[in-house]
């Protein structure tokens, strides 16, 4: 199993030993001890799954008193997976990252408390799974909208179908007052 960190380094990819023959494979999704040593540590208290069809595009969403951290993966189809750091303070803050998950590579991405989170369908249809460190509290919920340009995800060519709510989400800077605070800053 390997532990990759990207170009945030809290945000992980991981890549799980798959075993396969003619029969099928086999692999684990998730073993406490590996994923602590490899900077990936729970508590998780909520996995959900989640079937999207081609083109929707679901975020970016965080959690602000309660964050949320976020074991993601897909295990039919495809998405662009996205992690967008928006602690204020940080020295990250407003970059993000991306990776393609699918129900072939097996993938997933650590997505750290402090992050909004993100997925845009790329298959006819997509089941996503994560697991996640703090229950769901809609009133705690924020957005940035998805298409902010100092952000500058790069989402591809696809048009994106979205909900109401995630279409309408401020911008990074529109929101910035509501947002979480790196660790060690006092804003």
């Amino acid at each position: 199993m390997k532990f990759i960190p990207t170009e945030i380094p809290e945000v992980i990819l991981v890549e799980p030993d798959v075993f396969g023959d003619s029969r099928g494979f086999f692999l684990e999704s998730y073993h406490e001890e590996k994923y602590r040593e490899g900077g990936i540590s729970g508590p998780f208290v909520q996995d959900n799954h989640s079937r999207s069809v081609k083109g929707v595009l679901r975020g970016l969403h965080a959690q602000v008193k309660r964050p949320q951290g976020k074991l993601v993966r897909v295990l039919q189809g495809a998405v662009f997976d996205v992690a967008v750091d928006i602690r204020r303070g940080s020295p990250t803050f407003g970059k993000w990252v991306g990776a393609e998950l699918t129900g072939e590579n097996h993938k997933q991405l650590w997505v750290p408390p402090g992050f909004a989170h993100g997925f845009l369908t790329l298959s006819e249809s997509a089941d996503f799974a994560y697991k996640c460190t703090n229950f769901y509290y809609p009133e705690d919920e924020v957005g940035i909208l998805w298409s902010d340009p100092a952000i500058g995800i790069d989402w591809g060519a696809l048009e994106p179908s979205l909900s109401e709510k995630d279409a309408v989400y401020p911008t990074l800077v529109g929101a910035d007052a509501g947002l979480p605070v790196y660790e060690g800053t006092s804003l």
